[in-house]
């Protein structure tokens, strides 16, 4: 059932009243005084821009006002009749009215994400669709993403084959890219031998750490120190790989037997910090690119690496310039370039990027490093000559302990460097990109359900302006730049990263860039899992930051206690989903989620269908009752009605059943008829609301051996690429072969909208920064320890109630980890009870509001395995909801 706040009692005072699905729906959709307090608006009020053709109009001339290209006057003068539809007229580019519904995902995944991102963007027109990931590891995944031109955001070793492997802030032990597959991996390599030695960068001794040769107990922060310190070892032993850094391009790389090639001889101009181009050179250089090498065949390429928001990344102008002994040439002209070079060329000032590296790396000495990184500075070389010594088989994990501080990008983009340096992606052995997946939205020619009606909406909206959290938006090319009078803005702009998860909840209690009206959260609860995510309560609980706050999840829990309704959705058990898989082992893999039993949420009718209630029937049944696009009659237009979850899922099914050949030769086989007749045996417990078979049919357009081989497809779970299919001779089969990059031109190009100043576009040590660039004390007066987090084995990533009768046997409550000698210092044993406070929360509490609070409470758990001055408590507990109080509501 669906819960509703009860009327005349405040947002989380646990008192709710059940309520039919469909009524739910009609009061979300129509507004009006749901709860005796006012007026509040619904989703029909602001789904206000609606005709796709005046959506693009919009779309493009309020950018031409952004610009500058189009006086506002013009604008309205053009618009005239339209300009309601606007957030603000006055600035047209924050877009419509539409843009103030929010979808604020939490740890959603692949098939459902986009099925959101098509109700939000181009259904109901709005920008703003969010996922948990800046709360996760968004650095990791943006100077990855820059660093590889754009082409991946993840990379792993290649466990089974290194010698030698650095664990830094994650494990093979623990929370990383599933235990019971990494683990394994890990563990054959060095009960086998191959894995000669691993070294674990944590402050915490965990599982891994606790098989490792070395165990860093890196200071929290000091993670960028701790690479440039190693950088800088490898540059002046010069142990670094000469003949990989110094091919310029593809033909050059591949004379050498790589896959890969570095920007490392690319000259920058010293002048104003881009890359030497030769058009700067007013022909004293020939553009003429070398014949392009027949790339070996990538059957399985991943998406065009948009999987976590990150705004999409391609050099607008790579005809670079390198120096050679014989002079300048176009990098793509050059068989070879000089590494080293500081001078001019036609005038202008340049430096090569591994120039630019080596004189940053050589800016501290190693005692500075060590010092920084809280490491003795014998580790530093210990670590950097072992990494050197196993030539292309050594690799480094990288996670979310180094890039989780306020200079994540930058310690990632140093930790990256490290293997640029030694040359080791794309070997056997060496760091590896992921095996891709066949494309399950239509992306490949012949699919039978192109991306046109899969990831985009038949006659849908084109959305635009900045989205809540000015992600992917540039402060200076909005009209707001002009009105605020430059820098600095009133909140951060994010021009290279996205799914701002943290900064979305703040936004709106701000109202900026603009206030929004109606807030859907699924699975996910930022007041818990957000940094000072108790702060958030309060705008959680205020109806005029958030008129309408919605909930979809399986619990009541620590946000969506604040709800006016909350909408039942599926466990992973009843829904559907095409996850994408763990970058190891490298083989293509399109596993597919499919409800396995029967619902416990209840069945509904929506417009004369029955289905469960789930996030998929309330965006369908919402859809339906305004008329939005792509949803319902003609929903993937001449390729049928989008009327029930499977409508959409199972046309995904289809698409990977297909395979990624025009000429359909990597199609899965049909099922014969007993493998039909087992398909159907295993769905006999399901109910006709979940499966009917000659629905399912219809879905994948009753077309009969398309369907067989969905049956073939669903029984195995997806489709999975041998093992065997891993590995090239020496190479990695499913190679980067692109171009690496040192030096991210576009990053240091622009500013940071608090301060103005330009980025950086190298890696480099500084201090933990609050979000103006102001230096935050490391105070080791009132608040001397740093605090961290960590997984046990034994939790989930978010369902961790789910497992009570697990951690109750293991661990009933949570504990906070100190030194021995810290504990002793203080006064404290083994299992006493602590409080944790800091400057953000000095009374180590949380107020919930209505008269509760959450005490930040914990047992201690003294040892040795903590580095002093560090305390760190399992992410696993702290609940004030998700079971953890009582709640009261009556059934109508």
């Amino acid at each position: 059932k669906v819960l509703k706040r009860k009327p005349g009692t405040p947002r989380g005072g646990g008192e709710w009243i059940t309520i039919d699905f469909n009524q739910a729906v009609e009061e979300i959709v129509n507004g009006g005084d749901l709860f005796g307090e006012g007026p509040v608006p619904g989703l029909k009020d602001i789904w206000k821009l609606r005709d796709p053709e005046l959506s693009k109009a919009l779309a493009a001339d309020s950018k031409a006002v952004a610009r500058g290209e189009m006086t506002l006057a013009e604008f309205k003068q053009k618009h005239a009749a339209h300009l309601d539809m606007l957030i603000d007229p006055d600035h047209p580019d924050l877009g419509p009215v539409n843009n103030q519904f929010v979808f604020m995902a939490g740890r959603i995944q692949h098939g459902r994400k986009e099925f959101g991102k098509r109700f939000t963007y181009q259904s109901f027109g709005s920008v703003n669709f969010f996922e948990h990931t800046t709360i996760c590891e968004q650095s990791h995944h943006i100077a990855t993403k820059q660093m590889t031109g754009g082409k991946k955001d993840h990379l792993k070793p290649d466990f089974l084959n290194s010698e030698f492997v650095i664990f830094w802030g994650t494990g093979a032990f623990e929370a990383n890219f599933g235990v019971t597959g990494m683990a394994q991996l890990v563990t054959d390599a060095m009960t086998r031998g191959r894995l000669q030695a691993i070294a674990v960068v944590d402050p915490r001794l965990s599982k891994t750490a606790a098989k490792a040769r070395w165990w860093v107990p890196v200071k929290p922060g000091g993670d960028a120190a701790l690479a440039m310190g190693m950088i800088r070892w490898i540059i002046e032993n010069e142990r670094y790989d000469r003949v990989f850094l110094e091919n310029p391009n593809k033909l050059a790389a591949a004379n050498d037997g790589e896959k890969s090639w570095t920007d490392a001889t690319f000259l920058v101009r010293q002048d104003n910090g881009k890359f030497l181009r030769v058009a700067d050179l007013a022909g004293k250089v020939e553009p003429a690119p070398l014949p392009e090498v027949p790339p070996a065949e990538i059957a399985h390429p991943p998406h065009p690496a948009e999987d976590f928001g990150i705004p999409d990344f391609t050099p607008e102008n790579t005809d670079y310039v390198v120096m050679t002994e014989d002079g300048p040439l176009a990098a793509g002209n050059a068989p070879g370039a000089l590494l080293e070079f500081t001078g001019e060329v036609g005038g202008i000032p340049v430096k090569t990027v591994f120039t630019l590296l080596q004189e940053r790396a050589l800016e501290k000495s190693l005692e500075e490093y060590a010092e920084i990184a809280g490491v003795p500075m014998r580790t530093i070389v210990e670590l950097a000559n072992e990494f050197t010594s196993h030539g292309k088989k050594a690799a480094i994990d990288s996670y979310r302990g180094p890039v989780q501080h306020t200079d994540g990008y930058y310690a990632q983009q140093a930790i990256l460097a490290l293997s640029w340096l030694i040359g080791s992606v794309d070997w056997k052995g060496g760091l590896s990109r992921d095996g891709g997946h066949w494309h399950e939205f239509g992306e490949k020619a012949g699919k039978p359900f192109p991306p046109e009606v899969m990831k985009k909406v038949p006659g849908g909206l084109k959305s635009f302006g900045p989205k809540l959290t000015r992600e992917g938006s540039f402060y200076e090319e909005s009209t707001l730049f002009q009105r605020d009078g430059g820098y600095p803005a009133k909140r951060p702009w994010y021009p290279f990263t996205g799914n701002v998860y943290q900064e979305i909840i703040p936004s709106a209690e701000d109202g900026y860039p603009y206030p929004i009206k109606v807030l859907l959260i699924h699975k996910g609860t930022p007041a818990l899992s957000s940094p000072a995510g108790h702060d958030y309560i309060r705008t959680l609980r205020d109806p005029k930051k958030i008129p309408l706050l919605l909930a979809c999840d399986v619990v009541v829990g620590e946000t969506s206690m604040y709800a006016d309704y909350i909408i039942p959705d599926w466990t992973y058990l009843e829904r559907w989903g095409t996850p994408h898989v763990i970058p190891q082992p490298a083989v293509a893999a399109s596993p597919v989620r499919q409800p396995a039993a029967a619902p416990v949420t209840e069945i509904v009718t929506v417009d004369g269908e029955e289905m469960p209630i789930s996030l998929e029937a309330f965006l369908i049944a919402v859809g339906k009752k305004l008329g939005l696009p792509g949803i319902g009659k003609g929903g993937f237009g001449e390729f049928g009605d989008f009327d029930r979850p499977e409508d959409f899922y199972l046309r995904l099914a289809a698409n990977l059943a297909f395979g990624d050949k025009e000429d359909g030769s990597d199609a899965v086989p049909e099922a014969d008829d007993e493998e039909l007749a087992l398909f159907r045996q295993a769905r006999r417990h399901l109910p006709p609301a979940v499966f009917d078979e000659a629905k399912w049919r219809r879905a994948v357009g009753n077309d009969e051996s398309l369907w067989r081989r969905v049956v073939h497809l669903l029984n195995r779970g997806g489709r999975f690429e041998h093992f065997s299919r891993a590995y090239d001779g020496p190479y990695m089969r499913h190679a980067l072969k692109s171009q690496l990059y040192f030096y991210i031109e576009s990053v240091g190009q622009a500013k940071h909208s608090l301060t103005g100043e330009n980025f950086d576009p190298l890696p480099r040590v500084q201090p933990a920064l609050d979000a103006a660039g102001n230096e935050i004390p490391d105070d080791e007066g009132e608040y001397p320890f740093q605090l961290i987090t960590f997984k046990e084995i034994y939790g989930g990533h978010s369902r961790t109630i789910g497992t009570y009768w697990n951690m109750s046997q293991l661990l009933p409550e949570n504990r906070v980890l100190i030194n021995r000698n810290d504990a002793e210092r203080l006064g404290i044993a083994d299992g006493d009870r602590v409080r944790l406070i800091s400057a953000s929360n000095p009374a180590g509490a949380a107020d919930l509001g209505n008269g509760r609070r959450s005490e930040v409470v914990g047992r201690a758990q003294v040892m040795e395995g903590i580095r002093p001055g560090v305390v760190a408590a399992s992410w696993h507990y702290g609940h004030w909801s998700y079971g953890a109080r009582e709640l009261v509501w009556m059934t109508r």
